[in-house]
Order: structure tokens, then sequence, then C-alpha cells
């Protein structure tokens, strides 16, 4: 009997310790609920590239999406330069391309596909940058917009420098030095070739007559036989 009025304090203290787990598992079903929602979309890039100054490079990217599409998804792609609010460089709606990237833009790209390329032709020095991709596209919940957040840096390295640390390039302004330092190496051994024959020969020329005359005083003095 001296035990039953501490089960109401005992039963309370349990039902708070429910209460609490409870209002635990709700937060942290909430947190990764909001968390699996801002995965739902985005767009991919690669994260870094390296390019060579006078050369091109393509940078690819893809995006993904949780809508329904409209019937007129009124896809379009467009690309900022330098940071995540950067100036814009090109627009597919508007056929916009910057002044400094005329003709030297190309996006490869068709209406309703999800991946793409886009192609910087002629790289210059000041094309190093971080390269954004954004997307906009009709739903049946509207118009929706995003656009990569880390994007690709773009870094250019000069092709000379490049040439200059192989060391089997020739730098030299003429092309033909090469080849006339070969030439010159291979003239002096013709040259003692050519000189060996010509001793050789007058060796021979020389000896023959010397040992025909020797023949010749051998046959001269040897002892005549009676028949």
């Amino acid at each position: 009997t001296t035990r039953l009025p501490s089960l109401p304090g005992r039963n309370l203290a349990v039902a708070q310790t429910l209460l609490l787990l409870l209002l635990a598992a709700c937060l942290h079903t909430g947190n990764s609920a909001g968390y699996q929602k801002m995965q739902d979309y985005g767009v991919d890039q690669p994260a870094v590239l390296n390019g060579f100054q006078g050369s091109s490079i393509e940078i690819p990217f893809s995006f993904y999406f949780p809508w329904e599409l409209a019937k007129d998804p009124q896809m379009s792609i467009a690309w900022r330069l330098k940071n995540f609010h950067g100036e814009f460089i090109y627009k597919s709606t508007l056929s916009f391309i910057h002044e400094h990237f005329k003709d030297r833009l190309i996006l490869n790209w068709t209406q309703g596909q999800t991946s793409g390329v886009h192609r910087i032709l002629n790289l210059k020095e000041n094309d190093q940058a971080i390269y954004f991709s954004k997307v906009c596209l009709q739903t049946t919940e509207g118009m929706k917009c995003w656009q990569s957040i880390p994007g690709t840096k773009l870094n250019i390295t000069h092709a000379l420098s490049t040439t200059m640390r192989t060391p089997s390039i020739i730098t030299s302004a003429d092309p033909t030095a090469g080849l006339e330092d070969i030439r010159g190496q291979r003239n002096p051994s013709l040259l003692n070739l050519g000189a060996m024959v010509g001793m050789v020969v007058a060796k021979v020329v020389v000896i023959i007559p010397l040992y025909g005359w020797m023949i010749f005083l051998w046959w001269k003095k040897r002892p005549v036989s009676a028949w």
C-alpha cells in the first residue's frame, strides 16, 4: 500500500519521455523531407575543366526536376559568368550571345532534351572564369527556373609554355634549322669515307705493279730444267 502514491508520478515521467521522443521523430522526419525536396531538381556540370589558349573546349551539362511538364514546356538554357548572380553570356530564347563571345559560343542542345554541351571556340586568356548553366521550363505548376550552384571553373593554359617544356619540339623560327644541323653532322662522315676509299685505291695502284715486278724477277731467276 505504501507504493501506490508513486505510480502516477512514474506514469507521468514515462508519458513525458514518450512525448519528447515522438516530437523529435516528427522534427527529424520534417527535416529529412525538406532536404529531399531540395534534391529533387538541379543542374550537373563538371567542377573543373582545363583548356589551352587558342583551342576549343566543351562544357557538358544535364538537369533534372520532379514536376510534370506542361503541354508546351518552353525549355530554355542560359549561361552566366563569374558568379551565381553574374552577367548572362548566353540565352537560347533570345538568341543572345555576349559581345566578348561573338562567333565563339555554340550550344549543342535540342528542345526537350535534359542534357547538352556548351562549346567555346578560340579560347582567350580572359575566358578563364566560372560558368553557370540556368534552366527554365513551363510545368503544370507554372514556370520553374533553376541553375547550377557551384558551376564549372575553366582554367586556361598558354600553349607556348607547354611547348617550351617539351624538349622534342624545335622552337627555332626557321623550320629547317634542325634539318640543316643534321646535314651538317652527316657531311664530315661522308667526306671521311671518300678519303678512305681514295687512299685504298691509291695503295692498290702502287702495290699491284710492285707485286707483279717481284713475280717477274722470281720467274726469270728460277733454274731451267733440262728435257
